[in-house]
């Protein structure tokens, strides 16, 4: 991905810039961002963009399909099933790596998959800071679908309150003030209109949730849900009034049992040239000689947590008989490294389109994209510490 509006970044590109817009990031807010802000967006060729939305649209098909319930039945834990789930998920997002075909072509594989938001609000803050700070071309966009920044916001704003008074709508967290991804909640509240509070606040009473909204008793009609069942399962900590599996009289902007039907469950049944071969643990019969090649995943965990990414014999034999069904192996891919840093090293590249299922369409939209960058064996930010130009950033489609 060395085409001239990178060329042209990369010339221009000072520290004192970068620091400048990071700042400009931690002041808008009045919040200091906690994970790393990558140097650089990446510019994506309108070549990769076609066989991105390609990959994108072969696995859209199949969670459009009919049956696709029935598939995923077996996905959502029993204990953790949520009431009232709706016919389809609201957000889908897809996270694939940028590799190289046989033939030196760019090519993407999906990495994982989630019925559930990621930061639809800082995405498009980040992106315009780019565009405020440096030199970003016009015939390059973040947004899909044909979306304005204005008319993101709007449809966004519009998906998530769903009718309801802002007051009545609420961002589910845990202690959102304490998560890294505490920006995306200032910004979505200042281009959403939702406030996020912590699930410990949320009042139980007769079957209806409440919060305190400015000191007074507010009724919940919608919840924009970002509460992981993985990290609130570890939280004995928290006195809850509410339990996320209650059958109480609220609707969800993004249904939390999304977030196992489409998620790493999903990925073997769905046969693409863009998806790497992986299949449940409990259904290996014989363990591959060449584990080398391939890495266990924990279906459900979150950001990366439990995946062996050197696989041993041992490290299978070692997962008990009742929950190999919870883990996958997956076939390694290898990550093409394609953008240049100012001295001209090669940084490897994670792209996640974020979908939007908005009420009576018949498939998801394409309205936003995040970027990782990373020099280590894996994108995470253990792989990447004291190292620049990795970390978070955006993507610019070439139009």
């Amino acid at each position: 991905m060395i085409n001239q509006p990178r060329n042209r970044f990369n010339e221009a590109f000072t520290e004192e810039k970068y620091q400048a817009f990071v700042q400009d990031l931690d002041t808008s807010y009045n919040h200091k961002i906690t994970f790393r802000i990558a140097e650089t967006p990446v510019f994506i060729p309108q070549k990769l963009t076609e066989k991105l939305i390609e990959a994108s649209n072969q696995i859209i098909d199949f969670i459009c399909q009919p049956d696709f319930k029935e598939i995923t039945k077996n996905a959502v834990p029993a204990h953790l099933n949520v009431p009232n789930e709706d016919e389809h998920t609201l957000f889908l997002a897809l996270d694939y790596a940028v590799c190289a075909d046989e033939n030196g072509e760019l090519t993407p594989q999906l990495i994982e998959m989630q019925g559930f938001p990621s930061l639809f609000g800082y995405q498009d803050f980040v992106a315009n800071k780019f565009r405020e700070h440096f030199d970003i071309p016009q015939n390059y966009t973040h947004l899909g679908s044909n979306l304005t920044s204005q008319s993101y916001r709007e449809r966004m704003k519009n998906v998530i309150l769903g009718g309801y008074n802002a007051e009545n709508v609420v961002l589910l967290e845990i202690e959102p003030e304490k998560q890294n991804t505490a920006i995306d909640f200032y910004v979505s509240k200042d281009f959403f209109d939702v406030s996020a509070i912590c699930i410990s606040k949320v009042m139980l009473e007769d079957n209806k949730l409440f919060y305190l909204n400015n000191g007074v008793k507010t009724r919940i009609n919608r919840i924009y849900n970002r509460v992981i069942f993985d990290e609130l399962v570890q939280r004995t900590d928290l006195n809850l009034s509410f339990d996320l599996t209650q059958n109480v009289e609220v609707e969800w902007a993004g249904h939390p049992n999304w977030f196992f039907r489409i998620s790493k469950y999903t990925m073997p049944f769905i046969q693409s040239q863009y998806v790497p071969h992986c299949d449940f643990l409990d259904k290996i019969v014989d363990i591959p000689q060449d584990l080398e090649n391939y890495v266990l995943k924990p279906l459900f965990s979150f950001s990366g947590a439990g995946v062996k990414f050197h696989v041993t014999e041992s490290d299978i034999l070692e997962v008990p008989a009742d929950q190999k069904h919870n883990f996958m192996l997956q076939k390694k891919v290898k990550y093409h490294p394609v953008v240049p840093d100012p001295e001209g090293e090669l940084v490897k590249t994670e792209i996640r389109l974020l979908y939007v299922w908005e009420k009576g369409e018949r498939r998801p939209k394409l309205f936003i994209n995040l970027v990782r960058l990373s020099r280590g064996e894996m994108i995470g930010v253990k792989y990447n510490k004291n190292k620049t130009w990795v970390g978070g950033t955006c993507g610019f489609f070439e139009k």
